[in-house]
């Protein structure tokens, strides 16, 4: 009976969590098919929309940095707490933007909001469960995280179409506040807080140092944070390519960015399954193996013309699945090796990954075009960076079953 009550508290918690960690996948798919809305909307460009992206990613980046040492001298809810509060007012912000430069800003408020619930996802993860457990759990947060990206476009399509793009961050308002809630009353508190740790700016970086100079954290910190960028390209210039190029209609789009979003839950299933025989590593260089193919069949069919819009999303559904399985994985051996100090661990980890996210989405935006070449492009060089990074560093053994604590400065 004890052992049944636990597994339904522990199923609640993953939930929870994994909601937590929806905000961000939310708040970036669910305007995706507004995009030539606003855009006529605002009276400006497509490309200037695609920055109100590039900005949010920036701001996740910048915002958990600040958020690790916060969840490791606090505690992990009150800071959770307050970036909740910011991000609820800053989506309001963007539901009443009346230029796109507005629009930016909320959207950079609002991702150094959200960015909280990713931070304290993952640092519960570390608190709460076992180290050897990690990436099973990791995988089934990423679940909950991939089903988002099936549900959020799909809806933003229909409300851009039978209602306006404004509804969308109301929508998101909304949805924050109930995981709020949720938060406060299933979350455990995790960690304690750490009265010794200091945000002075010296000593929260000397802290930051030493999470970077750990090699394990360092390897798969980069191998996931370039490969993981993959997607990045996809949903920046998806929206473009899909409606603009191939002439899917807002609902189209909404339900092929949700068939392609499958490919991601069914991989994270199979990365549940395949950790019961393989090691985090050696799913790791088998996904990156078959994605770098993938990825330059893609370029090179994309050039030569080769695909159409029903080839093109077969292709990058094969190409995303590897996402499931060597993002969780990743995520895992770089975060095992920390024990008190894992919000700040968290924090970089997450941060890094998203400031390369930011720079390929940038990179698309830029050598915008009237073909699918950036995004395919983008996607193939992300999954190639993380390939070379594994290859150049195969003497990295798997230590997991160590642990390394930050010193206090």
């Amino acid at each position: 009976m004890e052992k049944s009550y636990t597994k339904i508290k522990n199923t609640g918690i993953i939930i929870v969590l994994g909601a937590l960690a929806t905000i961000s996948p939310f708040s970036i798919d669910m305007y995706l098919p507004g995009f030539p809305a606003m855009a006529e909307d605002l009276n400006t460009s497509i490309s200037n929309v695609q920055l109100s992206l590039t900005a949010y990613l920036i701001g996740i980046a910048v915002g958990q940095l600040f958020y690790g040492p916060l969840l490791d001298k606090f505690g992990r809810k009150k800071p959770l707490y307050v970036g909740l509060g910011i991000y609820l007012i800053a989506s309001l912000g963007c539901a009443f933007s009346q230029s796109v430069e507005n629009l930016i800003v909320m959207r950079l408020l609002q991702a150094i909001g959200g960015c909280a619930g990713m931070v304290a996802a993952q640092a519960l993860v570390r608190d709460l469960f076992p180290v050897t457990k990690t990436a099973q759990i990791l995988s089934l947060l990423t679940l909950v995280i991939a089903v988002s990206p099936m549900i959020a476009p799909t809806v933003g399509g229909y409300v851009t179409a039978y209602y306006d793009w404004h509804i969308v961050f109301i929508i998101l308002a909304v949805l924050t506040l109930l995981i709020w809630l949720a938060a406060i009353w299933v979350l455990p508190d995790g960690s304690a807080p750490n009265a010794h740790i200091s945000l002075k700016p010296k000593k929260v970086y000397n802290n930051y140092l030493k999470v970077f100079k750990n090699r394990q954290f360092l390897v798969y910190m980069l191998v996931g944070g370039i490969a993981g960028a993959a997607p990045f390209a996809y949903i920046v210039g998806s929206a473009d390519v899909f409606m603009n190029i191939y002439g899917v209609s807002e609902q189209q789009y909404g339900w092929i960015f949700a068939f392609l979003a499958f490919a991601m839950i069914g991989s994270t299933q199979l990365n549940h399954l395949l950790l019961r025989k393989f090691t985090s590593q050696q799913i790791i260089h088998f996904s990156l193996h078959y994605q770098v193919i993938v990825g330059i069949t893609l370029v090179f069919g994309v050039y030569n013309g080769w695909f159409s819009v029903l080839g093109l999303v077969v292709l990058m559904f094969i190409f995303l699945t590897a996402h499931g399985l060597n993002s969780p994985n990743a995520a895992a051996l770089s975060l095992n090796p920390f024990t008190k100090n894992a919000g700040s661990a968290s924090a970089l980890l997450g941060s890094m990954r998203m400031a390369i996210g930011g720079l390929v989405s940038a990179g698309v935006s830029l050598f915008h075009s009237s073909t699918a070449l950036p995004m395919v492009i983008g996607m193939s060089i992300c999954a190639l960076g993380g390939f070379i990074v594994i290859k150049l560093d195969r003497r990295i053994p798997d230590t997991s079953h160590k642990t390394y604590e930050i010193e206090h400065a």
